[in-house]
């Protein structure tokens, strides 16, 4: 597995972008600052006006469980939170995501 990192405070149509540069098979996000509804969202969109909408998107951070539910029903195909802390199982979830061709709508 290769990561690409471009680094932190990225927006979501530079997000995209290098999702798009990149040829990648799945976007991850770690967001920390609450504003995670918003910028996923917006990312979601701006992959989708790319021809990236099925690239699943997994998102890290202090999601509610409401949000949560929310950011799923808008198409992300994983989200970890803290107590996601079984680093070597949210990796394996991740190849198998990519693996058996699971996406995101």
């Amino acid at each position: 597995m290769e990561v690409v990192y471009r680094g932190i405070r990225l927006t979501p149509e530079e997000i995209a972008a290098a999702a798009r540069a990149e040829a990648v098979d799945v976007v991850g996000l770690s967001i920390l600052s609450g504003s995670h509804m918003a910028l996923v969202e917006e990312v979601l969109g701006r992959l989708r006006a790319l021809g990236l909408g099925a690239t699943p998107v997994v998102v890290g951070g202090i999601i509610p469980p409401s949000d949560a539910e929310r950011l799923r029903a808008a198409g992300v195909a994983r989200i970890y939170t803290p107590k996601d802390y079984a680093l070597n199982a949210i990796v394996a979830d991740i190849v198998a995501l990519v693996g058996t061709g699971t996406r995101a709508a």
